[in-house]
């Protein structure tokens, strides 16, 4: 009995038990040293005419469910009892890793070897109580054995013809079978399920779909028997089980086929099937890199949002593979966070993984993969949304969300590569328009982008300040979502590139343009003249401002007379500072709805409208004015669509005033 190299036994219970976190990948790992077994066979083959085989390379698996065995078999270059013991017997000795450095100038597509770290094989001791591995090396007349539990140490012998698996027998015979002895099945560890053809098919197709060798296994179908003749009037058909030979894998992936040969069709039938969704994307992309980084990209904008997409358990990123092998079925790094509705595949062998496989090493390699995706899907959403705007539109009312969340999660960084990718709602032209579509048609003089957010376009375009907006001559962008008060606190200003002066639009100079809420109290529409009367009114009822203020005891931070509202307007209740209206409304929505910050309400009254002189009238009538400005002011709540404090009283005082 050997014992295994390197403080063997110390290292591979830190292999079982630590490295990998899943038991089922045993299967991907014995398949990948199995490739890359036959694509050595195939290198030797071009190589050294000597070396090369007619027949057909392939991985055969197969189970004995009464004997509790798996099988792994290839018919590749094989292993000499010297590579089994320096393979097997020395953990973290990668034979691949040795065959890639040796070979390294002579590569080329032909070879695409797997392996790095020579762990792999003994994740198979995370399901097995003994591995026995079987291998002929090409040219040579005698086979070995190699077997092991995983504790002891290993064996190698010398196994006589008549004992070897019929596929190693005669005297061109190569490959290596790997046979595991499957432990006991426990609650907590069961192994049951890896006898079963069902499991097996499915962990192929998972991890080893994309192999470019055919993986076979004997599979039991069903099929009619033959009906007798003549055939009875009452016969019923009979059916019998068969065996046939399979292959499991469809060994070719669709991204690394030219564009040029793969339909759009094809793309669509990939995609509803690999991500399980009913609706054919929205846009497909295909790339291919190469240089530092080499890699292969398939990526798919879906037409429909997942129902969990903004939930906390939605999984973001992309399928990364690794020379067509499965290594993470979502890598978040791939895709930054306002993109995450994105689904497609990134496929490289040059990317450095961990020792298990499972996850990535952290490096620049994985980080200018992600900014070319980015770039990509940005291109694309950019395309989609100057060539054809309906789908656009369809996009931005399913994942809009989300990029307003970039801009607000990266604190603004975000907002030079997202600001024109997003939409808003017209109150003018009653459209969806991107920001640079509105700065097109802004009046004359403008230097600011109005908004106003609220629960619907219908209600904001009834608000005073909204339609006060409209009056003067300014757009104004409705806003309904609850992220867009927030993302605005960030996004601040849109800049403005310059535009010569023989264009369709007028020239103007660079410039960034402030975005302002029309629901805040500092807005200023007015002009001149309005302004002046505004201020004079302000000055000649301040006593009444007073009063008013104290009557509504803290409810308001000031009353002031506004130079915007339209003739029909009374009153409107705006904030000043940070926090709007909205922005309130939205924070009393949330659980930490007690420790909210409020925003500093003022209210604004219209000097020129009838109740304007009523409230002159009321001055000095402590009860009379209060009950006024209780009305008042609980009326323009009202209207902003904001929750009145104490509706019976406010019913109450409707009633004493009629």
């Amino acid at each position: 009995m050997k014992q295994f190299k390197t403080e063997g036994k110390k290292l591979l219970d830190l292999m079982i038990n630590s490295i990998y976190t899943n038991k089922e990948i045993f299967l991907r790992e014995l398949i990948s040293n199995a490739s890359d077994a036959l694509d050595k066979l195939s290198f030797e083959g071009l190589t050294d005419e000597s070396k090369r085989v007619d027949e057909t390379l392939a991985i055969d698996l197969s189970f004995d469910k009464d004997a509790r065995t798996i099988t792994v078999a290839d018919n590749g270059i094989g292993m000499t009892a010297e590579e089994l013991d320096e393979n097997l017997g020395t953990i973290a000795h990668s034979g691949s890793q040795e065959f890639k450095r040796q070979n390294a100038d002579a590569q080329g597509d032909a070879v695409d070897i797997i392996g790095q770290f020579g762990v792999g094989f003994y994740s198979s001791f995370m399901v097995a109580k003994r591995v026995r591995v079987v291998s002929r090396a090409l040219g040579e007349d005698v086979a070995h054995a190699w077997e092991s539990d995983g504790v002891s140490g290993y064996s190698i012998d010398e196994v006589a013809e008549a004992d070897l698996p019929e596929a190693l027998r005669g005297e061109r015979a190569h490959g290596t079978q790997i046979t595991l002895f499957l432990r006991d099945s426990t609650e907590e560890d069961d192994t049951d399920q890896f006898l079963s053809e069902w499991k097996l098919r499915d962990l192929v197709r998972q991890y080893s779909n994309y192999v470019r060798y055919p993986i076979r296994m004997m599979v039991t179908k069903s099929r009619e028997k033959p009906a007798p003749d003549p055939k009875p009037d009452d016969y019923k058909p009979e059916y019998e089980d068969y065996q046939e030979l399979e292959t499991l894998n469809s060994m070719t992936p669709i991204w690394k086929k030219r564009k040029s040969d793969v339909e759009q069709k094809d793309y669509d039938e990939f995609y509803t099937s690999t991500f399980h969704d009913w609706e054919k994307p929205l846009r497909t992309l295909s790339f291919h890199a190469e240089g530092a980084i080499s890699y292969d990209a398939l990526l798919f904008i879906p037409s429909v949002a997942p129902f969990d997409l903004y939930s906390k358990d939605y999984q973001k990123g992309l399928a990364l593979y690794s020379s067509s092998v499965l290594i993470q079925e979502k890598c978040a790094d791939l895709l930054p966070d306002y993109y995450n509705f994105v689904h497609g595949i990134v496929d490289s062998p040059d990317v450095t993984l961990n020792i298990s496989r499972e996850t990535l090493q952290q490096n620049s390699q994985l980080r200018a993969i992600a900014r070319r995706i980015e770039k990509k899907v940005t291109a694309e959403l950019e395309d989609m949304r100057d060539n054809d705007r309906e789908a656009y539109e369809k996009f931005f009312k399913n994942f809009g969300r989300g990029l307003k969340f970039g801009i607000y999660n990266s604190y603004g960084s975000k907002a030079d590569e997202l600001a024109d990718l997003l939409l808003f709602w017209s109150a003018r032209d009653e459209k969806m328009v991107t920001l640079k579509e509105y700065v097109a048609g802004m009046a004359e003089g403008q230097e600011k982008i109005y908004y106003a957010a609220g629960e619907t376009r219908e209600l904001l375009a009834q608000t005073p300040a909204v339609r006060s907006a409209l009056a003067h001559g300014y757009d104004v962008l409705l806003c309904t979502e609850d992220v867009d008060e927030f993302m605005f606190q960030f996004l601040r200003s849109y800049h403005v590139d310059a535009v010569a002066g023989d264009s369709e639009h007028k020239g103007t100079e660079a410039r960034d343009l402030e975005l302002q809420n029309v629901a805040d109290a500092n807005l200023d529409l007015a002009n001149e003249d309005e302004k002046k009367e505004a201020e004079k009114a302000t000055e000649e009822n301040k006593d009444l401002f007073g009063e008013l203020k104290d009557a509504l005891d803290g409810r308001v931070a000031d009353v002031k007379v506004s130079a915007n509202l339209d003739e029909d307007t009374p009153a409107t209740v705006t904030a000043e500072g940070p926090v709007s209206l909205e922005m309130e409304r939205r924070l009393q929505q949330s659980p930490e709805a007690g420790q909210a910050p409020k925003a500093s309400r003022v209210l604004m009254l219209n000097a020129k409208h009838p109740v304007f002189g009523k409230l002159q009238a009321a001055k000095g009538d402590k009860e009379r004015l209060a009950l006024m400005g209780d009305i008042l002011y609980n009326q323009a709540l009202l209207v902003e669509g904001l929750p009145v404090e104490d509706p019976a009283k406010f019913a109450r005082e409707i009633t004493e005033l009629m």
